[in-house]
């Protein structure tokens, strides 16, 4: 199958919006509601750095296209569209593009987003090399960032902390202790996020700083407290923990450092005010996400975990860092 072959039969039928004209142009148009502006945001995925080579290509997509999601819901903003990049390695058959666009399909379907555009090339003997930017909305200058945490804030997040970094080990059989269910679960939590696209919006005008968890909790709570010029403190007995992380945990109590230092959850990392707790936990419920207060910011820097002793934690994995 040749790229026009893939481009007519497999990603055209995915641009549904209007303004991706149904691909027939060099260029789509994309118009942000009365009173808003665009958020950007762009994410690479590469075999063997980001998936592994037998995952299932279902779930490559879904993955690609919900990190994506999941920046946009850290910002706010309200999902509208994307542009793909692919470059094959040439290894592929019709059956495996087959698969990989029918998970865009079911995700677009999930989150209301249509292809926009993009491109695709092959490169033979070469690694598979995805590339997804996506478009959302927010209210005019109402974006969440990262710079707005205050002394006193609580420190948030959504969902459980840790899941993916061990799933990863899950599915390489590093976890043989575990039963099947925490396995299944934990894999299912690297290969297939859950980005909080409505939570993410909600929290605006109630959220002074926010991110998602991308990097792992400590390494992400740093990026955050740095770029806001404060010092936070973590309570290592209120993270949320899984069932099957907390079996891990109790099987490998070294694994305490991946937890904390492991990427790949996705999972929003926010601070706010205290008198706005129990509006963010009534939006939550509403949602249907899990918010748990963890720590608070400080005049200070740096991000410190403390022990149910009281004593900061020492921790030898920082998080994710790329390197080139």
């Amino acid at each position: 199958m040749d790229e026009f072959d893939l481009i007519d039969r497999l990603i055209a039928p995915l641009a549904t919006a209007p303004g991706a004209q149904g691909l027939a142009n060099d260029g789509a148009t994309l118009v942000p509601g009365a009173g808003c502006e665009l958020v950007i945001t762009k994410d690479m995925m590469a075999e063997g750095v980001h998936f592994l080579h037998d995952d299932p290509p279902d779930q490559i997509a879904r993955k690609l296209l919900r990190v994506n999601l999941s920046d946009l819901a850290a910002m706010g903003a309200r999902p509208l569209g994307y542009l793909l990049g692919l470059a094959s390695d040439g290894s592929r058959d019709e059956s495996w593009f087959r698969a990989f666009f029918d998970g865009l399909r079911c995700d677009q379907d999930l989150f209301g987003v249509s292809l926009l555009g993009g491109d695709t090339i092959a490169s033979p003997n070469g690694l598979l090399t995805l590339s997804l930017t996506a478009f959302g909305e927010v209210d005019l200058g109402q974006s969440l960032v990262r710079t707005g945490a205050r002394p006193d804030d609580l420190v948030a997040v959504t969902g459980t902390i840790g899941d993916a970094a061990l799933g990863l080990r899950a599915i390489r059989r590093e976890l043989s202790d575990l039963n099947g269910d925490h396995l299944a679960f934990l894999s299912d939590r690297y290969r297939l996020p859950q980005p909080r696209t409505q939570l993410g919006p909600a929290l605006v005008g109630f959220a002074h700083a926010a991110m998602d968890i991308s990097d792992g909790l400590v390494a992400d709570a740093t990026h955050l407290a740095s770029r806001s010029h404060v010092a936070i403190d973590l309570d290592w007995v209120r993270i949320p923990l899984s069932a099957g992380c907390q079996a891990a945990l109790d099987h490998d109590p070294t694994l305490q450092q991946v937890i904390l230092g492991g990427g790949d959850d996705y999972e929003l990392l926010f601070t706010f005010a205290p008198d706005s707790l129990n509006e963010i936990e009534g939006m939550a419920g509403e949602c249907g996400v899990a918010v748990t207060v963890i720590g608070t910011c400080r005049s200070g820097e740096g991000v410190h975990v403390i022990d149910p002793k009281g004593r900061q934690l020492r921790l030898s994995e920082a998080g994710w860092r790329h390197r080139s």
